[in-house]
């Protein structure tokens, strides 16, 4: 992994992919039960979480909500599992943004000494008068709590099309890749499942998200090349992953199938990009992983999908797993961070951390979704 690109990373009438919640949340947060376990979920009231290692002892996680209003806050910890709110980082008001709502789904990477937040906002600029109008922008600071300020006075780039859910990664040759996804929005796409909806009369089109990826600058400030489609969902019924990436649809739940908050990473020459589908504020929001030999594909999904899905059917109580990145520890372990719902945070997204692994054989698995005590991640510290 280059650079401490450790982290984390969709719906109807603005049903595009994620919420934005606002209200005060300022005093300090923990799971601890005892000096040695922690249990989720995290009582850090987060959508789409990602979670910086700043190399200096201290973890920032970032996210949608959580204390913030028309921007970012952000919590910082040392030990992953207490966290203290240090307030918002990014105010799109201040900045006389090109976004003016719905900031969703921020990632911050250090690059140089800078701090770079990368979002997704709806653009002042819609002649028009477009639902969902989502792009993608980046602001800098000097630090991880900010203030962050706007690189340009404008998106990264407009691919014609809206999209959200922005992943960086450096490769080792110093390449940039910007990650996104295409939102559902007006994306409506023939399948095998959207023809079977139509067949019972549920609906008469299936729109979708798919996930893209495109050179970056090394400044940041705009794209090299055309954006490669990476991911989507599968046309075809019988396709492994088809059950499950489909299930907003044949729950009858939306007439939606997304494939977005994608997150990359390199591990034994080979790339991983990880997924998630299903309506974000269902209980059927699961993630999935695909692999390849490219970081701009092809990519090929995992027959063991989903690794990380609701636990209602084994008698817990968590639902809506999803929008995860990673944490690589110098202890060896990996844990991923998500966002869940269980019976105690109702419809509102409550953060989760479990340990996620590479088997011999290159497949991942996640150990959860978790509720009962686990051991540290940091073993006592690092």
């Amino acid at each position: 992994m280059k650079k401490i690109l450790l982290a984390l990373l969709a719906p109807v009438a603005l049903i595009a992919c994620k919420n934005n919640t606002n209200g005060e949340q300022k005093e300090e947060t923990t799971t601890t039960e005892t000096a040695e376990t922690y249990s989720n979920p995290i009582p850090v009231k987060f959508g789409d979480p990602y979670i910086l290692n700043d190399g200096s002892g201290t973890y920032y996680m970032y996210g949608t909500g959580g204390g913030a209003k028309n921007g970012f806050a952000t919590y910082s910890s040392q030990d992953l599992v207490n966290w203290k709110f240090e307030g918002q980082v990014y105010d799109a008001v201040k900045e006389d943004s090109w976004g003016i709502k719905d900031f969703w789904a921020p990632e911050v990477y250090k690059f140089d000494d800078k701090y770079y937040i990368f979002f997704s906002a709806q653009w002042k600029e819609n002649p028009n008068n477009e639902l969902e109008n989502f792009m993608i922008g980046v602001a800098v600071a000097d630090s991880p709590t900010g203030p962050f300020h706007d690189l340009e006075d404008k998106p990264i780039f407009d691919p014609g099309y809206p999209i959200i859910d922005a992943n960086v990664y450096q490769d080792d040759d110093g390449t940039f890749y910007l990650y996104y996804s295409r939102v559902c929005y007006k994306h409506p796409v023939e399948s095998e499942v959207a023809e079977w909806a139509k067949k019972k009369g549920w609906y008469d089109e299936i729109e979708e998200s798919w996930v893209y990826g495109v050179k970056l600058a090394p400044d940041f400030k705009s794209v090299i090349g055309e954006p490669q489609l990476l991911l989507r969902p599968p046309l075809e019924m019988d396709n492994q992953n088809a059950e499950w990436e489909s299930r907003s649809v044949t729950s009858h739940e939306v007439n939606r199938r997304w494939t977005e908050g994608s997150y990359i990473f390199k591990e034994d020459g080979k790339y991983y990009i990880m997924y998630s589908a299903n309506f974000y504020g269902g209980e059927n929001y699961a993630v999935g992983y695909a692999t390849g030999d490219s970081p701009l594909g092809p990519f090929t999904k995992a027959n063991n999908n989903p690794i990380l899905e609701k636990n209602t059917q084994d008698g817990g109580d968590v639902t809506g797993t999803g929008h995860n990145s990673l944490v690589f520890l110098d202890n060896g372990k990996i844990y991923t961070v998500y966002h869940g719902r269980t019976t105690g945070s109702g419809k509102e997204r409550v953060v989760f951390l479990d340990e996620i692994a590479i088997q011999d054989d290159g497949q991942l698995t996640v150990k959860g979704p978790t509720t009962t005590a686990q051991p540290m991640p940091l073993d006592g510290g690092e």
